[in-house]
């Protein structure tokens, strides 16, 4: 019990009761009053309105206004999450799709400037750079074979040219390059290798050695067209049918993995005008 002045001047005290249900709608609270004496000793009795405990005025939640929260956090939740993850996989994919349109860029280059630069010696000619004894039969010859792995094309391509990758002064001059494709150990694609053996060095076995020229590929097709513009999937120089000739043009197909969609490969095409086709 607490006695205070009251804000009508008069000297009481302060008290609880519980509140009846009546006076709260239905509900039942505890309400504080005052009581207090008037200078004529009647008692007066003021309900503290403000100080009202009542049912209708509790602070809280349901079980049901808790549920619905719950279930709208869930929902923003998972809106933020997915955003947030597409947000990661669409850089994903594009760092990946960057990278191919390089690789492809770099690898095509590079078969171009090796094409550009074909060497094909005449009949009863000789590589300068072979020493007495190592005259090759197949010396100077331009070789494209069509090749399939899994029904997948797998092209492979062999010729001399002059612009191999030269590290000193003596290891200068014409060299025997070669394409050829293996699967990926590491993967479900193939790789495609680039040897270059200068023609004063003895061969590597054919299909072995060499640097990765690029990666993650499905596919790898070279096709050759003549004087005439007519096409051809494989070219021998050293056979009857192309005997000492190369071909006019190399048409070169180079199809990359899409991890996006497996069934729309990314696809770079070039074609190489080589310098001389003799007759």
């Amino acid at each position: 019990m607490h006695f205070q002045n009251l804000s009508n001047g008069n000297f009481g005290k302060i008290c609880s009761e519980l509140c009846s249900p009546r006076r709260h709608r239905g509900r039942s609270g505890v309400c504080f009053f005052a009581r207090s004496w008037s200078p004529d000793g009647a008692k007066r009795k003021f309900t503290l309105r403000s100080l009202c405990l009542c049912g209708e005025n509790r602070f809280g939640f349901t079980l049901l206004e808790i549920l619905i929260a719950m279930f709208i956090f869930a929902v923003v939740l998972s809106t933020i999450y997915t955003s947030y993850t597409g947000t990661f996989r669409i850089v994903d994919e594009t760092e990946s799709q960057a990278d191919i349109y390089a690789m492809a860029r770099v690898a095509l280059e590079r078969m171009q400037e090796d094409l550009e630069s074909v060497y094909i010696p005449l009949k009863g000619e000789k590589s300068p750079e072979l020493d007495e004894g190592q005259a090759d039969d197949e010396e100077g010859a331009f070789v494209g074979e069509d090749n399939e792995i899994e029904g997948r094309s797998t092209d492979s391509l062999r010729f001399i040219s002059r612009a191999h990758l030269v590290f000193s002064e003596e290891a200068s001059g014409t060299a025997e390059i070669a394409y050829y494709v293996e699967e990926d150990n590491e993967g479900e694609g193939f790789v495609l290798y680039r040897t270059d053996t200068p023609a004063s060095e003895e061969k590597s076995e054919e299909g072995t050695g060499g640097l990765v020229l690029c990666d993650s590929l499905v596919s790898v097709n070279f096709t050759y067209h003549d004087d005439d513009g007519e096409v051809y999937e494989n070219w021998d120089s050293t056979s009857d049918e192309f005997s000492d000739r190369i071909p006019r043009m190399v048409s070169i197909i180079l199809e990359f993995e899409n991890s996006a969609d497996p069934e729309a490969p990314f696809k770079f095409l070039t074609r190489v005008a080589l310098p001389v086709s003799q007759g």
